[in-house]
């Protein structure tokens, strides 16, 4: 054997084990991150009573955090304009749940009048798929055991609609309480948690740069939240607006439903579609003006998300709408309808916040849309031509 053939043997030989332990050492980093993705995810589930007021009295102190500095630079105390803001909020609740309560209590007294028109426009729809409505009887009835009339039979009612809400009651109510006080505390606070941030970092770049991502998440989420909540405003009249010119009982109803919902992007204005086209079919007569009054319910949301809120929303708070569906599902299945709500404005968090530090860039980069980055380089290139000119 060669010298060159014994060196090429002896790297072989000894490379071989050092790839595996490359190998093995990449494979238990791999699991180590998918068993703490796991547990963390079992973790918000399990905690989710006490994780949902959290995160939610969180997000609303850096929503209105730029409005309570106004009024502290107004010479306003803190402790007075937090008290304001949150009375405003709580106030504004109230009345968004008064408006539901009297026309939701309105259709629970109607509810059997109301199951009875539904059974009555299943019975219209039905009546054209007779044929497979007999065949599935008779396979029913040819494996559907023989009943033995001694038996005694044994119902099982479950609760109704009326019960569950009593039972939910309580803890909604106590959650709604612990948000509505911890956000008080938290803007009572002031700059209290940045000024201890501040003060626990070493250097003085570190202190700028916490201080720097701090308020930019709270800027960009104030902006986001507002312009958000005027877009699904302006959703709630013209839907509103639509059905009473359609006709339809209780519009009024119907675009306040539509402003809540289209807080929750592409499902809210599904369920809303779907709510909408139910309606119709109760109210009138020809079960075609059913698909019409939902048709124009898309019609708006299409308007909405297509043309509207990207033109006000802005290139820098747009995210990619894939990542998005995501995790509003996500959130969807961890915390329910709170969870749909948080989605968005936890996304663009993680965006804002990735946006500052360099090992998060391309995380940042895949949660915006579609060439987001270049049209803003292009946006700030124009901007410092603009200037030097």
């Amino acid at each position: 054997m060669s010298e060159r053939d014994s060196q090429d043997s002896g790297t072989g030989a000894t490379g071989s084990p050092s790839r595996k332990r490359d190998r093995l050492a990449w494979g238990a980093q791999i699991a180590l991150i998918g068993l703490f993705s796991f547990a963390c995810i079992a973790v918000l589930g399990m905690a989710k009573d006490f994780l949902v007021p959290v995160v939610l009295a969180f997000l609303l102190s850096m929503v209105f955090g730029p409005v309570r500095r106004v009024f502290d630079r107004r010479g306003i105390p803190t402790i007075i304009s937090s008290v304001g803001i949150v009375l405003v909020l709580v106030m504004f609740l109230l009345g968004l749940v008064s408006a539901l309560t009297v026309p939701a209590s309105d259709w629970i007294d109607n509810a059997p009048r109301i199951e009875r028109q539904i059974q009555q426009r299943v019975a219209e729809i039905s009546r054209s798929m007779n044929g497979l409505m007999r065949f599935n009887a008779k396979i029913e009835k040819l494996t559907k055991p023989a009943e033995d009339h001694d038996v005694e039979k044994v119902e099982v009612k479950q609760p109704g609609m009326a019960a569950t809400a009593m039972m939910l009651a309580p803890a909604i109510v106590g959650q709604f309480v612990f948000t509505i006080v911890l956000l008080l505390f938290l803007l009572a606070s002031g700059d209290m948690f940045y000024e201890k941030l501040v003060h626990v970092l070493p250097t003085f770049r570190d202190k700028r740069r916490a201080v720097e991502i701090a308020f930019n998440i709270e800027r960009k989420l104030s902006r986001y939240l507002l312009t958000i909540s005027l877009i699904n405003l302006g959703v709630g009249i013209a839907l509103g607006g639509a059905m009473a010119l359609f006709g339809l009982p209780n519009a009024l109803l119907i675009g306040l439903i539509a402003f809540l919902l289209n807080f929750i992007p592409y499902l809210g204005a599904a369920a809303g579609i779907v709510l909408v086209t139910i309606v119709a079919a109760l109210s009138f007569d020809w079960i075609g003006w059913a698909p019409a009054a939902g048709g124009i319910y898309l019609g708006i949301s299409i308007i909405e998300g297509q043309f509207i809120t990207p033109y006000l929303v802005g290139r820098n708070l747009r995210l990619n709408t894939v990542v998005v569906f995501i995790s509003v599902s996500f959130w969807a299945w961890l915390w329910s309808v709170v969870g749909m709500v948080v989605a968005v404005p936890l996304l663009l968090a993680v965006r804002t916040l990735s946006e500052h530090i360099d090992v998060l860039h391309n995380l940042g980069d895949f949660l915006s849309e579609r060439h987001a980055e270049r049209l803003e380089q292009t946006d700030d290139d124009n901007g410092d031509s603009s200037a030097g000119s």
